[in-house]
């Protein structure tokens, strides 16, 4: 069956958390605590955290589903937030944060991400974003490829907290 992307609803906060449960892990420094992972995804990633971003009117969940099933999703957020450093490196204004994207290793290289990506560009370009920013993790060398090429080049630093610790993203911009 083919790829399909749509926008995330209220009856897809389980499957979610479920993907980000599986997914979250793959884009964290091998050296990251397993504590650390686990307390960011119980309060970030569960049905719970979902359901609060799915009510967000400022925010949208794409899933990519094969066979009906969730096999990756984007979380697209408008705004820059608080953070001068961020605020600094991303530059056009209004701007969307890529906050989350993740696809299940099965289906990797499958262009699940790619649709991701285009929905959520189109869906920041719809609403009138000049740019679209995300923080990716320095040590996230096939993250940082990917969205290479699909426009986005380091325009700062930024860091991130993950449980008790903290690891070192760069921020990456493209226009819109």
């Amino acid at each position: 069956m083919a790829m399909s992307v749509t926008r995330a609803s209220d009856a897809d906060a389980a499957e979610l958390a479920e993907v980000a449960t599986a997914t979250f892990p793959l884009a964290c420094p091998p050296m990251a605590d397993p504590a650390d992972i686990a307390t960011h995804i119980a309060a970030h990633l569960s049905r719970q955290a979902f359901g609060a971003h799915l009510a967000d009117p400022d925010r949208v969940v794409l899933t990519a589903r094969e066979d009906g099933r969730i096999v990756g999703y984007a979380m697209f957020a408008r705004g820059v937030g608080d953070d001068a450093d961020i605020a600094t490196a991303v530059g056009p204004r209004p701007a969307v944060e890529l906050s989350k994207m993740y696809v299940l290793p099965t289906h990797h290289r499958g262009g699940a991400a790619a649709s991701l990506m285009q929905a959520g560009l189109d869906w920041a370009k719809e609403g009138g974003a000049a740019a679209v920013w995300l923080g990716v993790n320095r040590k996230n060398p096939r993250a940082q490829r990917f969205y290479g090429k699909n426009g986005f080049a380091v325009t700062g630093t930024r860091t991130f907290r993950l449980g008790n610790g903290t690891e070192d993203d760069f921020v990456m911009v493209r226009t819109v």
